[in-house]
């Protein structure tokens, strides 16, 4: 984020030096900084993935249900290792962006401070869904390499099946929401983006291009309950789902 601050470059006639654009007030930073973080979370679910994985290439499962654990607290634990990744990922987010704004921001006031951070609530609700489906993944295909490679097919397929669905096969030229958008909100990866939608368009320079050619920008930025609801339903979905595979396998 400091490297980002020193960016200069010109587009056309126009200037920008990026942290001139804002990035670093209050409470525009909220919303950029988990965006920007949500990036990084495959790190974070490659352990989980791994986590899960190694439990059955080393027997760690089976031992630990010989020695009494049910299949229910297994799951439990796992996901309870889901939220506790979640949580001290939204914490560090949380205190490195609160001293980046103290440190940059031209807005200094506490109600300006902490206002908006249904961001960060937002960023906390997005990694525990996002965590339960590689968690899910996990004790569905028990290897760590083909649970990510499913992983990333997935991505893959929302991306590009909604773009086709949409632009190829229904012919849609406006970009604004369709029936065919409304469907795949509801769509695991898709709803979990749906919770903190990309910033860039906020800044200052953006705005700028769009009104010199024209582009009004009436994007909605908001953390909505209804995302973090579908988010929810599709984390509980999960759990349940490994649950009930372990509880149907004989290991």
């Amino acid at each position: 984020m400091f490297l980002i601050s020193n960016i200069e470059f010109d587009l056309g006639p126009i200037h920008v030096n990026i942290a001139d654009q804002g990035i670093f007030n209050f409470p525009f930073i909220w919303h950029f900084n988990t965006y920007v973080a949500d990036y990084f979370k495959i790190f974070l679910a490659v352990v989980i993935v791994s986590m899960m994985a190694n439990e059955y290439t080393y027997g760690t499962l089976k031992q630990n249900l010989i020695d009494g654990f049910s299949k229910k607290e297994v799951i439990l634990s796992k996901f309870l290792t889901v939220v506790t990744f979640s949580f001290v990922s939204t914490l560090f987010v949380f205190l490195i962006t609160l001293i980046l704004g103290l440190r940059f921001s031209s807005y200094n006031e506490v109600s300006i401070i902490f206002s908006q951070l249904e961001y960060v609530l937002g960023y906390f609700v997005k990694l525990v869904a996002f965590f339960s489906f590689c968690l899910f993944l996990s004790v569905l295909i028990k290897r760590s390499a083909f649970a990510l490679g499913f992983l990333i097919f997935w991505t893959m397929f929302e991306f590009f099946s909604h773009g086709i669905l949409k632009y190829v096969i229904l012919k849609e030229k406006d970009r604004s929401e369709t029936l065919i958008d409304k469907i795949y909100d509801f769509f695991p990866l898709e709803s979990m983006s749906n919770i903190v939608v990309e910033p860039y368009s906020r800044l200052s320079f953006v705005k700028t291009i769009g009104n010199q050619v024209g582009i009004e920008n009436i994007k909605d930025y908001d953390v909505h309950f209804s995302s973090i609801l579908i988010a929810l339903v599709w984390t509980l979905t999960f759990i349940w789902l490994s649950y009930k595979l372990l509880e149907k396998r004989d290991l």
